[in-house]
C-alpha cells in the first residue's frame, strides 16, 4: 500500500463531461484531494460527495481542489454530479487503473471497492491518506485538517 511521502502516482482519466484529466497536469498547482468511493448514488457515498460538495468553498480557499474516483462511467457521474449539485471533478475509473495505482483495498471478501482519501501536497507527494469504509465524514474531517497544516506550513 502507497505510505506518505510517496509520490502521488500519475494517471489520467475522463471526468464526468467526457473531459480527460492528466493528474500531472494538476499536481504542484494545488493541494489536491482524491477520494475513491464505491459507488454513485448509494447511501454512503452520495453522503460523502455531498459533504465534500458542502465544504467545498473552504478547501478552495485554502489552495485545495477536491477530485472524486469511483469506477462508474462519465454518464452515470454527470447525472450524479447534477442531481445532488456537485461543484468538483468526478472521474470515470471504469477499468479502475488509478485504483490500483493508488493499491486501495477492496472491503468485505474483496466484494465492495475501498473508500479511501488521499491528500496530496505541493511537493506532488501523499500528506496524508484515511482509509474508512464506514465513516464517509471522516473523509471530509481529515482531509481538512490536513489541508489546513499544509497552509500554514507554507
Amino acid at each position: 500500500m502507497l505510505k506518505i511521502e510517496d509520490a502521488c502516482p500519475i494517471f489520467e482519466l475522463p471526468n464526468q463531461f467526457g473531459e480527460t484529466i492528466k493528474i500531472s497536469e494538476l499536481l504542484g498547482k494545488k493541494i489536491l484531494v482524491i477520494f475513491f468511493y464505491p459507488k454513485d448514488y448509494t447511501s454512503g457515498c452520495t453522503l460523502e460527495a455531498c459533504a465534500f460538495r458542502d465544504n467545498y468553498a473552504e478547501f478552495q480557499g485554502l489552495n485545495c481542489e477536491i477530485i472524486g474516483i469511483s469506477s462508474d462511467n462519465e454518464d452515470r457521474h454527470l447525472a450524479f454530479s447534477t442531481k445532488y449539485l456537485l461543484n468538483y471533478t468526478l472521474l470515470a475509473d471504469s477499468n479502475k487503473k488509478a485504483r490500483k495505482a493508488f493499491e486501495v483495498p477492496t472491503n468485505l471478501f474483496g466484494l465492495i471497492p475501498g473508500r479511501v482519501t488521499y491528500v496530496i501536497g505541493l511537493d506532488k507527494k501523499i500528506k496524508a491518506i484515511y482509509n474508512s469504509q464506514t465513516n464517509p465524514f471522516g473523509h471530509i474531517q481529515k482531509a481538512m485538517e490536513i489541508v489546513k497544516v499544509l497552509n500554514s506550513d507554507s
